[in-house]
């Protein structure tokens, strides 16, 4: 192997003794510990908090994929002096390792060569007990998307059982939710200083006997059911749910506690959304673009964002099966166009760069540059989505930021086209014509992702989605712009089979319109019940968030038809491969 030179070692954060010798440090403050590969890359949750850390005069040390069953495998650094920081990586460590069906995956995306196994079911769990193990006494934090969605009480659905919040069960000292970027360094920086953890915004602290039965509940707090009292009755959940959604916005959302073991899970109001320069830098700290300079595998996930950049946090949607708004919020904030192009430019340097830029996006490709009109409006609001049940008249739907930033992008030198794939809102994109027809007819890679996820509008209306007839529309136009420019494009829609409240009669609506376009979905997602997301509540209490109740498929082979209908094969005869002969 060719001797590193001190430049490699200085480049990444370090992940081994001799990167930190070569920062001459005799010892870290901070371990970040992840169930994901070390790709240094701002889309790479971990590794972005290690950055932003170590931007604010920390020394930090990144541990990836240890091996959960020995302690000795966090001790690479010795012991840090400050705390540790876990996360089990991008994503919830169960849906990265199982299926719907509760099966293993065959890959995982974010490991070297896509091998499964180097990270554990409960990943966030494991690493902190490990850390607890390996450094008694040790202030132990949890962050990431696996505790946002999992800071209070919440239905498990690998283990079919309630579960209480992930920070009583991995004995952490506390909870990080929501984007941690300004969070973090505060909670290390009261560590530093000695300070008591308790009141820091975007958290939660499981309190003492003591200071529970001291605890008194004012205008300010709002209580959750117990941990107990959800799991003795189902539709618990529902209420839960519903009391989170309502406080949610930073600007007047309330304190929550929920009663666990005879305790006092404490849950402090949201933080703010970073502001616009504050992602700027965020997002244009040293990072190499690269996996860490130790693996001799490829990183199936650094293989697809590799060439793309993260323009806008947040999502305004609040669909019913999704966990984004329980970890981003639903406030948009977007990068200004100077310091996309600035990322853009340092991207187009790079040796693996070859003149396309993957995509720009975010939550959805078409949501760049939206904004409240008034946002003291906002600051009172306490509706779970923007968008849905109907557009917020608050909302302010630009179309110019995105294509300008378009056109500004492919003027940078080495940069032959500019794509979007993070896939576009339906009914977003009616509501932005030229932009709509300028990202079909100059910025499609061959394919465009959609997600109208059903047909029928009964089942759209608990998914908290737009019209039935938003795919047509969009459908329509996609067509005419292909037609008018010359190019063969295609459609990839996104459908989810066996949603709460979905039965086959609404399947059916779904199947027939395939079925008069000979369409078959590459993308079927059976529905998988993320913690702490209206789906998930629908899918345990049975009943929608009025109350009425709905049907609901939970056995494997009760789901199995939904799911096999959206997969079947509708081409024509003379679209499908012909068999080869029998050999005689």
């Amino acid at each position: 192997m060719t001797p590193l030179s001190p430049k490699d070692l200085l480049s990444f954060v370090p992940m081994t003794r001799e990167e930190m010798e070569s920062r001459h440090w005799d010892a870290i403050d901070i371990l970040i510990v992840t169930g994901d590969a070390y790709v240094d890359h701002p889309s790479f949750g971990p590794p972005l908090i290690a950055r932003v850390l170590l931007d604010k005069g920390f020394r930090v040390g990144i541990i990836a994929q240890p091996d959960w069953k020995n302690p000795d495998s966090l001790k690479v650094f010795g012991r840090p002096l400050l705390g540790a920081g876990i996360a089990s990586g991008n994503m919830d460590s169960m849906v990265k390792l199982y299926t719907a069906g509760r099966r293993l995956r065959h890959e995982d995306l974010y490991s070297p060569g896509g091998k499964t196994g180097l990270c554990p079911p409960h990943a966030t769990v494991v690493y902190a007990q490990l850390a607890k193990q390996a450094f008694p006494g040790l202030p132990v934090i949890l962050g990431g998307v696996d505790a946002s969605l999992r800071r209070v009480a919440h239905y498990d659905y690998w283990q079919d059982k309630m579960r209480p919040s992930v920070l009583i069960d991995a004995k952490a000292d506390l909870l990080c939710y929501g984007l941690g970027e300004e969070t973090m360094p505060e909670i290390f920086d009261r560590l530093k200083k000695g300070e008591s953890l308790a009141g820091i915004r975007g958290t939660c602290r499981y309190l003492g006997g003591k200071e529970s039965t001291a605890f008194r509940i004012d205008d300010n707090t709002v209580e959750l059911p117990s941990f107990e009292e959800m799991c003795a009755d189902k539709q618990a959940i529902m209420r839960e749910t519903k009391i989170i959604e309502a406080e949610m916005n930073p600007w007047n959302g309330r304190r929550l506690i929920q009663k666990t073991n005879g305790r006092i899970l404490l849950v402090e109001p949201p933080r703010p959304p970073m502001s616009t320069p504050a992602f700027d830098h965020v997002s244009e700290l040293p990072f190499t673009g690269l996996p860490h300079w130790s693996y001799t595998e490829k990183i199936p996930a650094w293989e697809v964002i590799k060439d793309s950049i993260q323009i806008v946090r947040g999502c305004p949607g609040g669909c019913a099966f999704c966990g984004l708004v329980s970890h981003q919020g639903h406030h948009l904030v977007s990068r200004s166009c100077a310091s996309i192009v600035r990322s853009i430019e340092k991207l187009a340097q790079k040796p693996w760069f070859h003149g396309t830029v993957s995509d720009l996006g975010g939550a959805a490709g078409n949501i760049y540059g939206h904004h409240p009109l008034d946002p003291e409006k906002c600051k009172k609001c306490k509706r779970y989505s923007c968008l849905f049940p109907h557009f917020c008249p608050n909302y302010g739907i630009e179309e110019k930021p995105l294509m300008e930033l378009l056109d500004r992008v492919k003027k940078i030198p080495r940069v032959k086209h500019v794509f979007i794939n993070s896939g576009v809102r339906l009914d977003l994109a009616l509501k932005q014509p030229k932009q709509t027809e300028k990202i079909i007819r100059d910025h499609v890679s061959g394919q465009i992702s959609v997600a109208p996820e059903h047909l029928d509008a009964e089942v759209l209306h608990l998914m908290r989605k737009g019209e039935a007839g938003e795919f047509d529309e969009f459908k329509k136009i996609f067509d005419r712009v292909n037609q008018q420019s010359g190019k063969k494009q295609y459609m990839i829609p996104y459908f989810i089979s066996n949603f709460p409240g979905s039965t086959a009669k609404h399947m059916k609506v779904v199947d027939e319109y395939l079925a008069k376009y000979h369409w078959s979905p590459q993308q079927v997602q059976d529905f998988m019940p993320l913690a702490m997301t209206m789906g998930c509540a629908m899918y345990c209490a049975e009943i929608a968030p009025d109350g009425t109740p709905i049907e609901v498929s939970k056995g494997l082979a009760e789901r199995r038809d939904q799911r096999d209908l959206l997969r079947r094969d509708r081409r024509k005869q003379s679209e499908k491969p012909s068999k080869s002969p029998k050999k005689h």
